[in-house]
């Protein structure tokens, strides 16, 4: 008997892992002979993959049940991810939820959907992680035009910094075996990928798990060695994981990308220690003076959050200072979101609304200007650029990404798309910078 033919739609929010586990999710529906419906289309069954790190993460994807089944209202909805998992019944009280999934099991989920539909069989119990819960290796064949990749190679956190939620939502660490991260590398390249983000909930803690012990810095050494077509690119790692090896690793290899996404959170030692970070405003300090002395030109980002409870004026002052001296890239800046069920969450002297978005928007100056001085510190320089389509095609101009994480533009008079491309910078025109093509 044949199988029915049915539509879907994924709405997605959060982090990078969110988004390579709705790939997985769509790209097995797709191996059922299931379609993805156009956005303006109605669709069997919508699945949200949510998020909670912030209480607007959250109300997003309340939201988004309410718009897909105004949109949709014939549809079945499933609803997976951190939300799911950590407030199980705060969503079973919303009408209309016909699976309900987390983050145990998560690669079952596509064919607990395709039950849904052929069999109605619906899901909303949802386990807890257990020490023994294991990585669920979710590979994937394509990521839709994109000239980039994302590959999850970790899963969890055990750190437990009193604002964030995720250890609960996430579970214990958990790493892809290193054959198995090579193995899908080497799928990727055969798909015509050059460039590979490996991505994870605590990256830097891949293989602490795995009965070898090997390290990030390890899975590197081995992932170098395999002499692949690509480049591979980090996603963000916490400051105490960012070893010598690592940066000196980084300093001389070119296919592996000179940039670093660091969480810093505060520039005050008291509301660190609050925070349950383990690690000093020194101790950044002095790891982004390493990294920038071996590679001068490497985009560091620096997250930073504003209105910890019990951040004094004072306290903010010492951030604003900090972050006036480090020599990093680029600032993503965000309010403390009060979590239910994280230590901070009971936290006094909260910080008033009004002072967070201030004090959000004057960090946020710096972090442009931050951004400014290092574009202009990139310039009439050689890079060699991932072309990524056009920019603007009335003016025929491509964009691409260096491996420090410039976007560059420049003239072809022909479309270019995933191709490497080596251009001078010349010029800071807005977010992107402009450069010509090195005859």
């Amino acid at each position: 008997m044949m199988r029915k033919t049915y539509t879907f739609k994924i709405i997605t929010f959060g982090c990078k892992v969110n988004q390579y586990e709705s790939a997985y999710i769509g790209e097995k529906l797709k191996e059922h002979k299931w379609i993805e419906a156009e956005i303006d289309q109605p669709a069997n069954v919508c699945i949200i993959n949510t998020c909670i790190v912030t209480e607007r993460a959250a109300f997003q994807s309340r939201q988004a049940v309410r718009r897909a089944q105004r949109a949709n209202p014939h549809a079945k909805i499933a609803m997976t991810g951190c939300y799911a998992q950590v407030y199980e019944k705060e969503l079973l009280t919303i009408p209309n939820i016909h699976l309900l999934s987390g983050n145990v099991g998560k690669a079952e989920l596509p064919g607990a959907i395709v039950k849904l539909m052929d069999e109605n069989q619906t899901v909303c119990g949802i386990p807890e992680f257990t020490k023994n819960t294991v990585f669920e290796p979710m590979p994937i064949r394509s990521f839709l035009d994109r000239t980039r990749a994302f590959l999850k190679i970790q899963d969890g956190c055990e750190s437990y910094c009193s604002y964030c939620i995720v250890p609960y939502s996430r579970g214990p660490l958990r790493s892809l075996a290193p054959e198995l991260v090579i193995q899908n590398l080497h799928a990727l390249v055969r798909e015509g990928y050059r460039e590979v983000v490996l991505t994870g909930i605590h990256l830097g803690k891949y293989g602490s798990d795995r009965e070898n012990r090997i390290t990030l810095a390890d899975l590197l050494t081995r992932i170098g060695n395999e002499k692949l077509s690509l480049r591979v690119r980090l996603s963000s790692l916490e400051p105490q994981e960012v070893s010598e090896e690592l940066i000196a690793m980084m300093a001389s290899e070119n296919w592996l990308c000179r940039h670093l996404h660091i969480p810093l959170q505060s520039g005050d030692d008291t509301i660190l220690k609050k925070m349950n970070r383990h690690y000093t405003t020194r101790d950044f300090a002095s790891l982004i003076e390493r990294i920038r002395s071996q590679m001068p030109l490497a985009a560091i980002g620096v997250d930073v959050m504003v209105g910890f409870p019990g951040e004094t004026e004072p306290f903010h002052q010492n951030t604003l200072a900090l972050i006036r001296d480090l020599p990093v890239s680029y600032l993503h800046v965000f309010p403390f979101s009060k979590r239910k069920g994280t230590p901070a969450s009971a936290f006094p002297d909260p910080i008033a609304p009004e002072t967070v978005k201030k004090r959000a928007e004057t960090i946020r100056i710096i972090g442009l200007e931050k951004k400014r001085l290092f574009y202009e510190s990139c310039l009439n320089r050689e890079f060699r650029v991932l072309a990524e389509g056009w920019h603007a095609k009335s003016r025929n101009r491509i964009k691409g990404w260096s491996d420090n994480y410039l976007p560059i533009a420049f003239q072809s008079p022909f479309l270019v798309h995933n191709q490497w491309v080596q251009v001078v910078t010349e010029e800071v025109k807005g977010d992107v910078l402009t450069g010509k093509v090195k005859e």
